[in-house]
This record gives C-alpha cells, structure tokens and sequence, in this order.
C-alpha cells in the first residue's frame, strides 16, 4: 500500500496504455512492499519535480517509470535473511569494498569470563585498510597474549599455547601476509602478518564465506558469545557493491561516512550505524523494481543477528536524502 497524502500542482495526461502523471510537489506514506523473505518499508516520502508513467495492468495502475528531481525519505526500513552468493548467483564483479581499501580505525573487544582462555580486553588498529598483527594488543592478568596470522588462520599466542580463532577454509587467502619466522628455523615469531580489509572481505563474500559460524573454531564462537565489541571506521572514497546494492562513496575529506560499531555479545549479534552517509551514483535493486539516483545522504544503521542460525539483518534509515531520483 502507498498513501498519497499532500499532491502540489498534480496533472494527469493519458496514453495508449496507461497514463503519465506530474507533480511539483508530492507527499505519501505507507509504502509496503514484500518479496519471498524481503521486506521494504517507507514510512513518507517527499518528492520535488515528479515526472512518472504508469500502467494498467488487470485494472490496476502500476508505475513503471519515475523521475524525482529531489526526494526526502523517513523511516526506510529493509529486513531478511542474509543470502550467500552462491544462492543468488552472484558474479564476482558484484562484490566491490573499495572504500575498506583506505579505511582508518580502531576495534576494541572485551571478552569477559572467558574460562577457556582468559579474560581480556583487545585493541585492534586499522590503518590505511590494513590490520599490522604486530600493532594488535591482547591484555590480560599475566604477560600479555599476541594475536597474528598463519596459514592454518586468525590465532591468538597465549602463555597455554596458540589458539585459532578464525580457520581458513582454503589458500592462498586473498588479503593475507602471512606471520614470519626468525633465521635458522627458530619457533619465535618475527612479523605476526597482516591482513587488507578490501581484498580479504572481497573474497570471503565472493567463495560465500559469511554465515553463523563458518570458519570459526569451536572455542572462538563460545567466545564470541561473551565478546563485546566497540569501535570505528573512517571509510575511504570509492565504489561499493553487493548484489543489489551499488554506489560511489565520496565525503571522506569532509569526515563522512564514519561507520561506528557495537554490540554487547558478537556471537548474537552486531550494530553498525553511519550517521553521515555521502554518496554518489547510487542504484538499488529490489523485487522488479531498480532505483537511480545522481547523490543521496543521511543517517543509517544496520543490524545483523542470528535467528534460529540464520544471519539477518535490519536495515533503517531514519532519513535519507536523495537528488536525481529515477525508478525504471
């Protein structure tokens, strides 16, 4: 269903099989639309400059076609299971994480009581899209744990000995400087490895590696479940894209597109919120609908949770503006 509330200069002119319809000014609500699991909602919409054509179809009027010289949106809100690739039939090209490519921030952990290894506070730093293991701090009662990279996966160097965190499922592992070791085959460590966000995120989504607990060992999703997460990532310039989803990222200079995470129990769930979303050359996917537009801005949050051990998410915006808006 969708409501229109307030039209401003509304006139209709007819064609051969439907009509076109214009406004200077356009406000609805209400907007519902479902597909299998997916669900969209749009709470009110304002539109500026409206050019739109519309269909018959059994009686019933359908727009097929939309321009919007501007658009405001409120309480935007999207949810459904999380789709690997290899369900949607996704080509490798559709997976692009350029703005990780220059990425800056910080991730901190806390894991509480947890009895299989220690108690532990955990600081991450991500500079320039890439995480330097050396520079990782794993604090504890005791000598402190380091955290690395080998072959095997994600590990953590503990007083007990090494544990895997995160396994990997096959090499080489796209993203990857794997952990060196001193001359003359001694055991000590000399660089711990590093890992590029873009490249190693591209690859796990394209091979479908994102799912409840793929590639994590059993150790680290008892642990997930007592971790705690805070942190935050300033996002470069450049291309976004998931199946569905693509757009040009654009503001960093300006401090936008700042994503800020959180979550009280990683295993359950996390939150990332963008207060200040700068893009360009957006399009979006849904159902049999593709929306267009030249820039759009605004604040968004979006949730992922595990559900009866289905990954899915909420997807809200609380407002978003959009110029050069076009439906097709």
């Amino acid at each position: 269903m969708f409501a229109i509330t307030e039209p401003e200069g509304l006139s209709l002119r007819a064609k051969e099989d439907g009509f076109e319809f214009t406004a200077g000014k356009l406000e609805a609500g209400s907007l519902r639309v479902a597909t299998g699991p997916f669900v969209l909602e749009v709470a009110r919409a304002t539109l500026d400059d409206l050019v739109a054509s519309a269909r018959l179809e059994g009686g019933t009027p359908r727009i097929v076609a939309l321009k919007a010289a501007n658009a405001e949106l409120s309480g935007v809100k999207v949810r459904g299971p999380v789709v690997l690739p290899d369900r949607v039939g996704a080509a490798p090209e559709d997976w692009c994480l350029d703005p990780l490519a220059t990425a800056d921030g910080t991730i901190k952990a806390q894991i509480v009581d947890a009895h299989l290894m220690f108690d532990a506070d955990v600081t991450v730093p991500v500079r320039r899209g890439e995480v330097h293991f050396n520079e990782a701090k794993v604090e504890h009662i005791g000598p402190d744990s380091r955290m690395g990279v080998s072959r095997m996966g994600i590990y953590v160097d503990a007083a007990n000995g090494r544990s895997y965190l995160y396994q990997f499922t096959s090499s080489p592992v796209a993203g990857v400087q794997f952990e060196q070791r001193g001359a003359l085959l001694t055991p000590w460590v000399s660089d711990r490895g590093s890992l590029r966000l873009k490249e190693f995120g591209e690859g796990l989504l394209r091979q479908g590696q994102v799912g409840p607990g793929i590639g994590f060992t059993e150790q680290a999703r008892l642990l997930l479940d007592r971790t705690s997460v805070t942190g935050f990532l300033q996002l470069g310039d450049g291309k976004f894209a998931v199946p569905g989803v693509h757009a040009e990222l654009a503001g960093r200079a300006q401090q936008r597109n700042v994503v800020r995470v959180h979550s009280e129990a990683v295993g359950r769930g996390i939150t990332a919120e963008l207060a200040a979303l700068s893009a360009r050359g957006a399009l979006l996917k849904f159902k049999d609908m593709q929306f267009a537009a030249d820039e759009v801005g605004g604040a968004l949050t979006l949730k992922l949770f595990v559900e009866n051990k289905q990954v899915r998410f909420e997807f809200e915006a609380a407002s978003l503006k959009v110029t050069g808006l076009r439906l097709a």
